[in-house]
């Protein structure tokens, strides 16, 4: 079994991972591609196969009170069988084509 080399997505300070897969829907080993936003977030949910829920916490000024209140959203992403990541791992995140009706992020590695 040859050993295929991953692509480079492009992104600096996200590295390959060592594990191979073959999923289509992959951005290393794939034909999937990171375009758009980056996103830091904290991986909340990751029971369903493949799929996860990142957390990511911002500042919101609000001009009525001038001060800063913290925000946080939950978004959908697909989680690429060669990367290993856990609930609780701080994760990086690249947007994508639409995956399904509310996946369009990929997780590109642990930061």
């Amino acid at each position: 079994m040859s050993q295929v080399k991953p692509k480079n997505v492009g992104i600096p300070g996200v590295s390959p991972p060592t594990k191979e897969c073959d999923d289509l829907d992959c951005p290393y080993h794939g034909s999937l591609r990171v375009r758009g936003t980056l996103i830091e977030g904290t991986l909340i949910k990751s029971r369903a196969m493949k799929m996860g829920v990142v957390e990511r916490t911002y500042l919101f000024y609000d001009h009525k009170y001038k001060r800063y209140e913290r925000r946080s959203s939950r978004i959908h992403v697909r989680i690429p069988s060669c990367v290993e990541v856990k609930e609780g791992d701080t994760v990086i995140i690249g947007e994508t084509r639409p995956i399904s009706k509310s996946v369009s992020f990929v997780v590109l590695g642990k930061r």
